[in-house]
């Protein structure tokens, strides 16, 4: 077993969030090297690591999971790294539980820290929708997939490629086609500021009042999953939360929302979190620096009068 550390993840910009923990880990161990992993082409908007392997084949980072898992279990036989950390996409998923039932050896989920101890990997995770982190452990060789947003993108560029020929690969699925999911504006992930709406919001023509004030502010508009996934008030790439997005902004403000527990897992990491809610009761307080007991319909206007004094003062 050599003290590589793997990373790979079908999406490019995730693939450098992943490529930056193994980085990240193989720091922490002796001799360790990180190393990006592409697959039949050279990605260039992946960085994040010093070495890049190129597996030289017939599939691509986008094909289909079973192939994709083939090509670097066959890679991974011959030179044999101590750990392969996935991206936890859906297709991740699917290439790691392949692979390490493939390479007969342990695999942990959905990592948002992953620290060495002796021969083990060890990782945090997120459970019971994020009210409670398990620390679980594996022997290595391992494979471990990484939740997004664990790990900051970093500049480094590799400076040395190598290639590895798997080969044809033949995959027991064909695509017969795909289509690109139409998408808005928002990018709630790099938002430093997040102003997020709940069913305290009355009318899906209130909206405006909230993207407004996130536009004042300098941020982006989410959302509860009511809003989106219920009331379809807004396109699904606004939820905040466990089956939405994860986020950890500056400030996040959320306005009208209680607090359920799948709603706090994506939002718990913000460095400051602000409430308004009219019930005293509502468990978002207890995921708050800041809480307002009153009604956002009032809050709202007096906060966009506030910044507008300040910015006139300048």
């Amino acid at each position: 077993m050599s003290n590589d550390i793997w990373s790979f993840s079908e999406s490019a910009a995730f693939a450098s969030e992943v490529a930056a923990g193994a980085s990240s880990l193989a720091n922490s161990m002796q001799g360790g090297e990180a190393v990006i992993v592409d697959l039949g082409e050279v990605r260039g908007d992946v960085h994040g690591a010093k070495r890049r392997l190129l597996l030289k084949g017939s599939v691509r980072a986008s094909g289909p999971p079973e192939a994709v898992a083939e090509s670097i279990f066959r890679a991974a036989d011959n030179l044999k790294p101590a750990v392969i950390l996935l991206g936890a996409t859906r297709n991740g998923r699917e290439v790691a539980s392949r692979l390490a039932i493939r390479m007969k050896i342990g695999c942990l989920a959905e990592a948002s820290r992953l620290t060495f101890e002796g021969g083990s990997l060890l990782s945090d995770r997120s459970v019971y929708a994020g009210k409670v982190n398990a620390r679980v452990s594996c022997t290595l060789p391992c494979i471990s997939t990484v939740r997004t947003g664990s790990f900051s993108r970093t500049a480094d560029e590799p400076d040395e490629t190598q290639v590895f020929d798997v080969g044809e690969v033949a995959a027991k699925t064909n695509i017969l086609g795909s289509s690109r999911k139409e998408s808005g504006t928002v990018d709630l992930k790099s938002a430093k500021v997040i102003v997020s709406a709940g069913r305290g919001v009355k009318r899906k023509e209130d909206l405006p009042l909230l993207e407004d004030l996130a536009r004042d502010m300098k941020g982006a508009l989410g959302c509860s999953r009511p809003l989106s996934s219920d009331l379809g008030w807004l396109p699904e790439e606004h939820h905040i939360g466990l089956t939405g997005v994860n986020v950890k902004p500056d400030l996040y403000l959320a306005l009208g929302i209680s607090g359920q527990l799948q709603h706090i897992a994506g939002m718990k990491d913000s460095k400051v979190v602000a409430a308004v809610n009219t019930d005293k009761e509502a468990p978002i307080f207890q995921a708050s620096d800041y809480g307002v007991v009153g009604d956002l319909y009032a809050l709202v206007p007096a906060l966009r009068k506030a910044l507008a004094a300040r910015r006139d003062a300048k």
